[in-house]
């Protein structure tokens, strides 16, 4: 059975259920980016997935008579990273943010969507992300699902070139057959964009980057308003070490 999940400062005013079981379902992973990264309504028999599979799980994430799919990726320092599918009856979107119990506040990521807002996490932020060892606390350990579940807000222009044999792998083993997972990783990545992309920059007086994209909640920095012991732990998290 499904549990519920409550985050207070989420005040959405829906009802919020655990669904890291669906990650068991090689359909979800797919769905996952192609309706937050791709196209939705392209063949997914080439991936190695199921039709019918696959649009059943369209239509349970989609569906705003039930409660809100999250899925967690615990992290250091106490720190949960959520995604939700939040569905109402004209829009359907995936929100993405950070949380921790003290802080009495979200740090928004993003947010797939009509109205999207993104990116909000660097590559080297969403690597940290996938590989982070904190033990216990609910959300999904393998590394593969936590990387999937967070691309959709990855944007960087010093992108690496592994970068692309990386989510390949991840996919390969949310269960995309192996065959389709290099092609699959170019489209929901795109071309390296050096020039244009969004660049990640930690400034003197704060220790968590912020983003140059002006669609990026990140243009201020992430959590703005914790303290900065908070912001501290909150960029080790992310994997930068910052000074004390």
């Amino acid at each position: 059975m499904s549990i519920g999940v409550h985050v207070p400062e989420y005040l959405q005013g829906s009802e919020l259920v655990a669904s890291e079981d669906l990650a068991k379902d090689p359909a979800f992973w797919l769905a996952h980016v192609l309706l937050t990264m791709g196209d939705p309504g392209e063949p997914v028999e080439p991936y190695g997935v199921d039709a019918a599979a696959y649009d059943a799980m369209v239509e349970r994430l989609g569906d705003p008579e039930q409660p809100w799919p999250v899925l967690r990726v615990c992290c250091d320092g106490g720190h949960t990273v959520y995604a939700v599918y939040a569905n109402g009856e004209d829009q359907n979107d995936v929100d993405f943010f950070v949380h921790h119990p003290e802080w009495g506040r979200l740090g928004h990521l993003g947010q797939c969507g009509a109205d999207g807002a993104g990116p909000g996490l660097s590559w080297t932020e969403l690597l940290a992300l996938a590989t982070s060892t904190r033990e216990g606390g609910a959300g999904l350990t393998d590394p593969s699902e936590r990387l999937l579940l967070l691309l959709p807000v990855l944007g960087d222009a010093d992108l690496p070139g592994e970068a692309y044999d990386t989510v390949a792998r991840a996919l390969s083993r949310c269960g995309i057959r192996p065959e389709a997972t290099g092609a699959l990783a170019a489209m929901l990545l795109g071309e390296p964009d050096p020039a244009g992309g969004p660049r990640w920059t930690v400034t003197g007086d704060h220790p968590i980057a912020v983003c140059s994209s002006p669609y990026s909640p990140r243009r201020v920095p992430l959590a703005l308003g914790i303290t900065p012991d908070q912001a501290r732990a909150l960029a080790t998290a992310l994997g930068s070490r910052p000074g004390t």
